[in-house]
């Protein structure tokens, strides 16, 4: 079967307690929790009014995109990007469908810009005045391994780097029912075509199968959320193991496969 294959560059990372991908790593190790971690992301990107404003969800994809960037030194208006999110800001959404069945002439035009599934990629872009091609995917407890595929066969057709952010906040209203979610979850990854001295590489392929249910720290921790789908995957970087298998859509699975090339170019 076909293979994809990437360099792991860079990594960002946001879940309550864990503000960024060190202290994920920590709690990893030693299951240590940061004592001093904001209880919500305050991405610099945006202005500080802004940034009061964002909704949760933009505020926790800016951030863990930003760190990701940062790690693998890369500008951020280079780089076309994937965002993957189940439920994009539900809140919102819930909002808006209550204000159109009760009161629709009170809908707030602010509220109604942040619905939409793309805003954070929208608000990623303007913040870093990025050209380069976006794009949003929701695909149920897929989402994550759908968004890497999609990063991935863009790297394979010809893109040098792409910035991949995965990220989803907690549900509300009636969908909360068909599909809960709790608290803030965000990790991105900058990937790169070229290898690179130190970094890791990861390789996918698609199988039949369902992934066994996930026991690592961070797994655990934020098992709740929507996006906790992509989490045995940063597991397995954090700790070093060989690899994970996500969860790709019914009775699919993605193996990932994590490894360390002999040189920049392995």
């Amino acid at each position: 079967m076909t293979t994809l294959s990437a360099t792991i560059e860079g990594i960002g990372f946001w879940s309550e307690g864990l503000p960024d991908w060190d202290a994920a790593c920590a709690f990893v190790r030693d299951g240590t929790l940061a004592a001093d971690a904001p209880r919500r992301p305050a991405p610099q990107l945006l202005a500080p009014n802004e940034r009061r404003r964002a909704p949760g969800t933009v505020a926790v994809a800016l951030e863990v995109a930003q760190q990701a960037c940062r790690a693998a030194g890369r500008d951020p208006a280079t780089l076309p990007s994937v965002f993957a999110s189940m439920h994009g800001e539900l809140a919102i959404t819930d909002y808006m469908c209550a204000t159109l069945a009760d009161q629709p002439a009170t809908i707030s035009p602010t509220r109604f810009h942040n619905s939409v599934h793309n805003a954070a990629a929208g608000y990623w872009t303007i913040g870093t005045g990025a050209m380069a091609p976006a794009t949003a995917i929701s695909a149920f407890h897929a989402t994550f391994a759908q968004g890497l595929l999609e990063a991935l066969v863009q790297l394979a057709a010809g893109e040098e780097a792409v910035l991949l952010v995965a990220y989803d906040g907690a549900s509300t209203g009636p969908l909360a029912n068909v599909s809960p979610s709790t608290g803030l979850l965000g990790a991105a990854m900058v990937l790169s075509r070229t290898g690179r001295e130190g970094a890791r590489r990861i390789q996918v392929m698609l199988a039949d199968g369902m992934p066994t249910p996930p026991d690592g720290p961070l797994a655990m921790h934020a098992r709740a959320n929507a996006m906790a789908p992509m989490l045995p995957l940063f597991d397995s970087l954090a700790a070093g193991d060989p690899g994970a298998a996500l969860d790709a859509g019914r009775n699919r699975l993605l193996r990932a496969t994590l490894f360390d090339p002999e040189s920049p170019h392995g």
